[in-house]
């Protein structure tokens, strides 16, 4: 019976594998020039925080961070964001391999967006947040005043409207969580999550438009 089970069990995967491998062939171009457009959106994204690093901004009152915190959530911070954008990646990867490169290019479209946004909006980190420190070279991504719209709610709000099944779930949750800890963390004005949401969803859309138009004609 143990031998009949694994012998199943060995075929499952088997044919998973395949399955796998003939859809990663066959969207392979498009999945490699998603990746490469994200390396640019997220040296781009640097870009723009070396440069809100080293401009004058201003620093603003704001409703709900005067009257909460600030609370020392860096754990959630760091390594809840970072669980959040390994997940939107690792998913597709290893179960729906050809959305990956649609993944990519949303994700990669939503970070030139808040690459832009920040550039335009000099907005300082609020005095008294708690100080974070990413680690590895996640360290590098990691800047001051680098606020509108908080990157840590639009990124699990992405996967949200990406997915389909109980995983989107877990990306709302994610990106309410994390919107709930940049806050009490004093990492973001409330301006910058509550934006997030909305800028997300109209990234996603037109995201969704132009992919519309350019697959098909690579795909030829």
């Amino acid at each position: 019976m143990a031998a009949i089970l694994m012998a199943t069990t060995r075929e499952y995967f088997k044919r998973g594998f395949r399955e796998w491998r003939n859809e990663f062939f066959e969207y392979r171009y498009l999945i490699l020039l998603s990746l490469i457009i994200a390396v640019i959106a997220t040296f781009l994204d640097y870009l723009s925080g070396v440069y809100v690093s080293t401009t004058k901004v201003a620093h603003v009152p704001d409703l709900i961070l005067d009257h909460i915190g600030p609370i020392d959530a860096t754990f959630s911070y760091i390594y809840g964001y970072l669980a959040l954008c390994i997940t939107l990646f690792s998913y597709p990867l290893l179960f729906h391999i050809r959305t990956l490169h649609v993944v990519a290019s949303q994700f990669s479209f939503l970070v030139v967006l808040r690459a832009m946004f920040l550039v335009f909006t000099h907005l300082g980190t609020p005095p008294d947040a708690i100080p974070v420190s990413f680690p590895w070279i996640f360290k590098g991504l990691s800047f001051q005043n680098d606020m509108f719209f908080s990157g840590h709610t639009a990124i699990p709000f992405l996967g949200f409207l990406l997915f389909q099944g109980k995983i989107r779930y877990f990306f709302l949750c994610g990106s309410v969580f994390m919107g709930i800890v940049v806050l009490v963390t004093h990492a973001h004005y409330s301006i910058d999550v509550f934006s997030a949401f909305f800028i997300t969803y109209c990234s996603y859309k037109i995201g969704n438009a132009v992919l519309a138009k350019i697959v098909p004609y690579i795909k030829r």
